[in-house]
């Protein structure tokens, strides 16, 4: 039986599943929309940086290269870090770009089998089940259709695939009665460095949360108007942001984003032992909090 595995995105989470799906000796194929790799970092602002040092943000097996100083690489050094990944782990050749996935189906196994089995495939196993995924693909440069069959699938889509989160407002009191212009954050970073200067030269803006997407936009807003035109950045929630300070030697914030951060705190359902070293950890919380 054939193993082939279908990987639909070409981002980070993508490429990783690309090379370990190589590694294990299957047939992967990656659809990607777009005409290059990276996901996001294929599609954004001048002023974006990475928001993690650059040892926080690496592949175990790859490391940077050493000509990257930047403790916070911008991201024409983060998409050529990305492309030297899958050129040398020979994942480009696996890849066919501008092929948008329009639809997905399961066909071979009944619905009521499939509700039966307690695992994937009936017996646990990632092979094995009579049925394969059908997968309709549309080509961007020609909008061609062709359908794809895999036995096995892997969703790297990104958290939002490529399409705008948008509220929904009360009547009247959306962005259909505003009088200014309307962008989310998705669309703004697709925009090139001109269409950005042209949009907000001379202009009051105002970004709608304080994530990453909204820094970066007021970057770019306080680079191309300065002081005169201010961005005011709105947030809803005040959010602890990890500080980015060393203490010996140590980055701060690794104390806080890494697994051994959650043997500091209580959790429901832990064990005795568990219990027993978050109330030891305890005064090491206090002492991190503090610096």
């Amino acid at each position: 039986m054939e193993k082939r595995v279908a990987i639909i995105g070409a981002g980070l989470s993508g490429l990783l599943a690309c090379k370990y799906i190589l590694n294990k000796g299957f047939k992967p194929t990656v659809f990607e929309e777009e005409a290059r790799i990276g996901g996001v970092w294929a599609k954004t602002m001048e002023s974006t940086r990475l928001q993690n040092i650059r040892e926080g943000y690496q592949f175990s097996d790859f490391p940077w290269p050493s000509t990257v100083k930047d403790l916070h690489p911008n991201h024409i050094q983060v998409i050529e870090y990305l492309e030297a990944y899958a050129d040398f782990f020979k994942i480009l050749p696996c890849i066919k770009f501008n092929s948008k996935v329009i639809g997905i189906d399961y066909v071979g196994e009944s619905f009521q089998e499939m509700e039966s089995w307690d695992l994937w495939g009936g017996n646990g196993k990632a092979f094995g089940s009579k049925g394969k995924w059908h997968i309709k693909v549309q080509e961007t440069n020609n909008c061609r259709l062709e359908e794809y069959h895999f036995e096995f699938l892997i969703l790297c889509i990104g958290r939002f695939s490529g399409y705008p989160n948008i509220p929904e407002f009360p009547p009247n009191k959306g962005p259909e009665v505003f009088k200014g212009k309307v962008k989310h954050s998705m669309d703004f970073s697709a925009l090139d460095n001109a269409t950005v200067a042209n949009f907000v030269e001379g202009k009051k803006v105002a970004v709608i949360g304080s994530h990453k997407s909204a820094v970066d936009i007021a970057a770019e807003c306080a680079s191309t108007n300065g002081v005169k035109y201010p961005c005011t950045v709105v947030q809803r929630t005040a959010h602890w942001f990890l500080p980015s300070t060393f203490f010996s030697g140590l980055l701060l914030g690794f104390l806080y984003a890494n697994r051994f951060s959650e043997l500091l705190v209580h959790k429901p359902g832990e064990t005795f032992r568990l219990a027993l070293l978050a109330t030891l950890l305890s005064p090491l919380v206090t002492f991190i909090s503090y610096i």
